[in-house]
């Protein structure tokens, strides 16, 4: 494909400075510097190549090279440096602008996208622009590190180089957004998103990764990302440490805390007495929750406890006299891991319900 003929109003004078170089051996003036500058803007501007712009420059000085007396060539060759210098300072100024604007436009339309802020059928025009097209599902990853994150820093920028390599021409965005990575990606391709959790979770020294559900239209996007937090969230109040989180694994805890005060009113109820033991409810709702977590087996129990099968055993018995419950009965089973898991999710015992 032929490169776009380069105008001659950006060589405009050049010819003729060159000729006054070569009779007067002079160096530019700082209007005729500035000139220069403000036609590199403009070329930068018009879409120009820097590297055609300073060809056609090269090619200008020797077809308009001056007839000049012996000892000019050195003057005229340092006017030609002036020259390309100051023009392409003023192209690369123009590019820096261009750069910090489309990185302001970029994060405005992220954070419109992840927050809903903006019309959605003015953000589905956006959209295109940058890679989406959101009458499509559309599903989003976010990964939570030991820090926070910019995109300009050495982790984005890791996993955004491994998602190109692997992924190219795919319609994928990749940002940072309150120091989470965060990648959406159409929801026919769930690869990508299992592809950005495992080098996200690599590349974060081991942080976690949850993936929304795909949905449809611009605020389908926003949906999954709430998604995503909230599996995070849950996570961390849940103890949960798998590397990825899938929120459609998730779905029976929001649906347990739908009805928050069901919820707390159980937990009153089924782990309320608990409370009375000797060092409060926390080491027997601890024993509860690895208990249910090891399939009510007493020997993995115990081991993850670090207790002797006796002593586990010993707890079991105080929790049910307790709380009238008996954690190895089928029929009292149930009971007691809903109220357990309300518990974790209510932040009780150290939150008063």
């Amino acid at each position: 494909m032929a490169e776009p003929e380069i105008p001659e109003r950006f060589l405009e004078g050049y010819a003729r400075i060159l000729a006054e170089v070569a009779d007067t051996g002079r160096r530019l003036t700082r209007d005729e510097l500035e000139t220069r500058r403000a036609l590199g803007r403009e070329a930068a501007e018009a879409g120009h190549q820097l590297r055609a712009l300073v060809r056609r420059h090269l090619s200008e000085t020797r077809a308009a090279w001056p007839l000049a007396p012996q000892g000019a060539a050195d003057a005229v060759l340092a006017a030609v440096e002036q020259t390309v210098d100051a023009f392409a300072e003023g192209f690369e100024r123009a590019q820096r602008i261009t750069v910090r604007r489309e990185e302001a436009a970029r994060r405005e339309f992220i954070d419109d996208l992840l927050y809903g802020r903006s019309d959605l059928g003015r953000l589905a025009e956006r959209a295109s622009r940058f890679g989406l097209r959101l009458s499509r599902a559309h599903a989003v990853a976010v990964a939570a590190g030991p820090e926070a994150y910019t995109e300009s820093d050495a982790v984005p920028r890791s996993v955004e180089a491994a998602l190109l390599a692997r992924f190219s021409g795919r319609k994928i965005l990749l940002t940072t957004k309150d120091g989470r990575l965060v990648c959406i990606a159409p929801g026919s391709q769930p690869d990508v998103l299992r592809y950005f959790a495992k080098q996200a979770h690599a590349a974060t020294d081991g942080g976690q990764v949850a993936v929304g559900r795909p949905h449809r239209g611009p605020g389908g996007v926003v949906h999954s990302y709430d998604e995503a937090l909230d599996a995070l969230d849950l996570a961390q109040r849940m103890g949960l440490d798998d590397p990825v989180l899938y929120a459609a694994d998730l779905l029976v805890y929001p649906v347990l805390t739908r009805d928050r005060q069901a919820m707390a009113d159980l937990v009153r109820s089924e782990l309320g007495p608990l409370k009375e033991a000797r060092g409060g409810a926390e080491p027997l709702l601890r024993t509860l929750s690895v208990y249910f977590d090891a399939g009510c087996v007493a020997a993995e129990t115990a081991r993850r406890l670090s207790l002797s099968v006796r002593a586990l055993t010993y707890r079991l018995e105080r929790i049910h006299q307790l709380t009238g419950s008996d954690p190895s009965d089928p029929m009292h089973r149930y009971t007691l891991q809903t109220a357990v898991i309300g518990a974790r999710l209510l932040d009780w015992p150290a939150k008063e319900l």
